[in-house]
């Protein structure tokens, strides 16, 4: 049986962070299980983009810090690593996220020493899945003796949900993450792609920082909300199928989720999940905002109201005002839709992938309904569900 550690926690105070980390660890082992002096242990944020702490769209500092002060006292170094998505320039700002992260400050203070994927060379690696047989990845996943995952717990405009299986996609350097976006351009085309990481990595454990979640339009232009929670297991889909429960969510509702069920990934069904730490059933959140996408994917369950799924549709639009012409839309563009010079997006080229929301810092790329039909069928989505 898959197990999921559920700790609550109420700040970032490293003290309480190190007392509630090292509890959840004892119940599926303790540290000990996972490392030993002498090892080097690579620490997989969520560094999107750049983007501080507080916004809650990033593995905040502290977390991090908390964690690298557990493994240097037991004699790891430790690595700190991502790739940022999108390009400002023709080059990915990873750099520069790990600066306003405080994560490479952080890094100094403590021993650390940062890995940026962008420039630390790649490892091609066979996979097996219909839109690509061989992918290029981070050469600090191969090289450290043990990878430990340190997702966002997060909502995701285009993906509904992003977790611990979503997060290995930073493994993926620089520019090339538009490619595979191109080349699946719809969630359950992209699960795949995510499906093969896994296959071709060895992440041992997952430990999710779920203090500060992001809800809403994530995964950077949500809002904060104070969950109060850290997950752990060495299992990263069950440990998003909780994570996911919490937000009153099932594995269905998010496709790359079920993709990595299918995919045998892990475990997603709640009853064979042993629940650990502070709860013993699976605390939901109260007036949490899910991401507008999720009703159009219930929607689209019924098939006899499939056809008006058209009426859903939620398209990016970039709102002029917020706009600041640093280029990081027209560059994350996979199929490069957008015009540089106009910021108009020509929708018969868009695949609706929402990278240029996902990766925007100034939240000027906003997601609007087109068609007024849309609210009156969200209204029919809850009438059919509420009648069943």
């Amino acid at each position: 049986m898959a197990k999921v550690v559920v700790n609550e926690c109420s700040s970032y105070d490293v003290e309480q962070l190190v007392e509630k980390i090292d509890a959840g660890l004892e119940l599926i082992g303790g540290w000990e299980r996972f490392v030993k002096p002498d090892m080097t242990v690579l620490l997989k944020v969520n560094l999107i983009t750049p983007k501080g702490s507080d916004s809650a769209a990033i593995t905040h500092v502290e977390f991090v810090r908390a964690i690298t002060k557990i493994l240097r006292e037991r004699g790891c170094s430790v690595w700190i690593g991502d790739s940022s998505g999108g390009a400002i320039a023709g080059t990915a700002p990873t750099a520069r996220s790990f600066i306003v992260s405080g994560l490479a400050q952080m890094a100094e203070e403590e021993g650390a020493q940062i890995k940026n994927f962008d420039l630390e060379g790649v490892r091609a690696v066979g996979v097996d899945n219909p839109f690509v047989s061989e992918m290029h990845l981070a050469k600090p996943v191969f090289e450290a003796d043990l990878v430990i995952n340190l997702p966002k717990l997060k909502t995701h405009s285009g993906a509904v949900y992003t977790g611990a299986v979503k997060n290995l996609y930073g493994l993926v350097p620089g520019l090339k993450k538009a490619d595979y976006h191109r080349i699946a351009p719809n969630p359950t085309d992209f699960g795949q792609v995510i499906a093969s990481i896994h296959k071709a990595t060895n992440v041992q454990l997952h430990i999710m920082d779920g203090i500060s979640a992001m809800q809403g339009e994530g995964p950077t232009a949500g809002v904060p909300y104070k969950a109060n929670k850290i997950l752990i297991s060495t299992d990263p889909l069950a440990l998003d199928a909780v994570a996911i429960a919490m937000m009153g969510l099932v594995v269905d509702d998010v496709p790359i989720l079920t993709v990595a069920r299918n995919e045998g990934l892990g475990q997603s069904r709640l009853n064979e999940i042993g629940l650990l730490g502070d709860y013993e059933s699976v605390p939901r959140f109260r007036n949490f905002r899910l991401p507008r996408y999720i009703g159009r994917l219930r929607l689209s369950n019924y098939r006899f109201v499939s056809f008006a799924l058209k009426f859903l549709k939620t398209r990016p639009k970039i709102n002029a005002r917020l706009c600041r012409h640093c280029g990081v839309c027209v560059e994350s563009c996979p199929v490069h839709a957008i015009d540089a010079k106009t910021k108009i997006i020509d929708y018969s080229t868009c695949i609706e992938c929402m990278c240029c929301h996902e990766l925007c810092g100034h939240q000027a790329v906003e997601l609007r309904k087109d068609y007024p039909l849309a609210g009156a069928l969200v209204k029919l989505y809850q009438t059919i569900k509420r009648t069943g």
